[in-house]
């Protein structure tokens, strides 16, 4: 059940910090991070609290031998650390959170114990379609009720027992008299990346997971698990003008080559960032824009300009002189070229115009141009046996991730090794040995995974918080 979703603050009060942390999941993550605030005062030994203060919850731990959790609030732009005992009492509310998540975040991080949650669709991911699964004047709130289930081993059973926790059975302690190592111990993909890297190699064997007719997947039945490690990747999107797209994450060991694609930017600030040293963007206006200025260009659809670079100028502003940050360019006439400045802050629109026919490594378009950069496969990588990316039409290579990967072969063939991303694959796996012949792993086959638009948004928003451009500039000289 796929869509993104915004949380209500519940407005029930907590009654102490304790009952906070016996309630909601706090941890290394941030969303691990819930926010409280008091309608009192909290007056501290040397820090007080103000009512209505939004306080982050970061990590519950011992100090001084008593149990307290680690806050912060921040105050005019300054952060302030302090913790608060579990004993503190008074009432705590839940902050509203602009964030959202998927209904898996929700599930693992956002309902506390013994309480529903309220949640509002934000938007359906296109992949299914919502209009059959609810009523026909539904307003986006939901109610969501966790249903839990108990998974278990069996001794001399392989496979997972899924128990639902509401089964009316009577449950007996035995564990003083059987040896806990006669069970098997399931280990998902996160548990064995947090293994030590002198445990690798090791034999593993599937117990649950995806299906085994998907490759490299069906090689994995029993499989040795070589090493893991951190690997890039360009995470890339179809262009196209409706909905759904596909979404792909390449390998900087893909072998075809591309062709560049024009870009379209929305505004002038989008021409300063796309600008490169080592070529003079050229670019056509799409859309008209009507100076308020008389110091700066007013724009027509088919003007075509050479990008230069930032500067300030002044500009009459309500009776008195502003300065404000602009965009040089030269307009290019049939004959000439004319120095105009463009306000930053425009909303028009430009298309680019590409005068280079090189074609290129992926490697090579990382290395000398800034992502987001528009593409097409020009030449498919003949080292597989169907390019997937051959048939797009065209990509946007949006932006290089970092993510974890598990490099493994099967048992049976050991002539070529995967890669299989860890937080992306739902998998329980056995560890059958540590004794493995083959220490050095086979040609390594990198494939390029074609993710889901969860997937999608869920590598947008954790892999790289840091890349965002800065905000636009603001419409009204400061």
């Amino acid at each position: 059940f796929l869509g993104l979703y915004k949380v209500v603050a519940d407005k029930t009060p907590y009654i102490s910090i304790e009952d906070i942390t016996r309630k909601i999941s706090i941890g290394p993550t941030r969303f691990g991070h819930p926010c409280f605030y008091s309608p009192e005062d909290i007056k501290l030994t040397n820090f007080t609290i103000k009512h209505g203060e939004q306080i982050t919850f970061n990590s519950v731990e011992e100090v001084n031998g008593t149990m307290a959790v680690n806050c912060g609030v921040v105050r005019n732009n300054q952060s302030h650390s302090f913790t608060l005992p579990l004993s503190q009492e008074g009432e705590f509310y839940e902050c509203e959170d602009d964030q959202i998540y998927t209904l898996k975040e929700i599930a693992e991080w956002k309902i506390p114990k013994c309480r529903n949650r309220i949640v509002r669709l934000s938007n359906t991911l296109h992949t299914w379609d919502s209009s059959n699964l609810f009523p026909e004047n539904f307003d986006g709130c939901l109610i969501l009720t966790p249903v839990y289930e108990v998974q278990a081993v069996m001794k001399f059973r392989k496979d997972i027992v899924h128990i639902l926790s509401d089964l009316d059975v009577e449950v007996k302690d035995i564990t003083d008299c059987y040896d806990i190592n006669s069970f098997l111990q399931p280990l998902t993909l996160e548990d064995v990346f947090e293994r030590t890297s002198k445990e690798f190699p090791m034999v593993t064997e599937i117990m649950e997971g995806p299906s085994r007719s998907q490759k490299p997947y069906n090689l994995l039945h029993r499989g040795i698990i070589y090493k893991k490690y951190q690997s890039t990747r360009v995470l890339a999107s179809e262009i196209r003008s409706d909905s759904p797209k596909r979404h792909f994450l390449i390998p900087m060991s893909y072998k075809g080559k591309f062709k560049r694609r024009p870009r379209e930017f929305p505004t002038a600030y989008d021409l300063e960032i796309a600008r490169n040293e080592k070529e003079q963007l050229h670019v056509v206006a799409t859309r008209a824009f009507d100076s308020p200025h008389k110091e700066l260009f007013s724009v027509s659809v088919g003007d075509q300009f050479l990008v230069q670079q930032c500067q300030t100028s002044e500009v009459l502003y309500e009776g008195s002189r502003k300065v404000i940050d602009v965009l040089a360019c030269e307009q290019i006439l049939n004959d000439a070229y004319k120095r105009v400045f463009l306000p930053m802050y425009m909303e028009g629109g430009f298309v680019e115009v590409i005068h280079d026919k090189k074609q290129y490594q992926l490697s090579e378009i990382c290395k000398e141009f800034r992502l987001p950069f528009n593409v097409k496969v020009s030449v498919r990588d003949l080292s597989v046996e169907e390019d997937v990316l051959a048939a797009v039409p065209g990509l946007q290579f949006e932006e290089e991730i970092t993510d974890s990967y598990l490099l493994i072969s099967s048992t049976s063939s050991p002539v070529e090794s995967w890669e299989i991303p860890v937080y992306r694959l739902n998998m329980s796996v056995l560890m059958l040995s540590k004794e493995v012949q083959a220490v050095v792993p086979p040609v390594t086959k990198t494939t390029v995974e074609e993710i889901s638009e969860e997937q999608y948004y869920m590598v947008r928003r954790y892999e790289n918080q840091t890349l965002l451009p800065p905000p636009r500039p603001p419409k009204k000289p400061t």
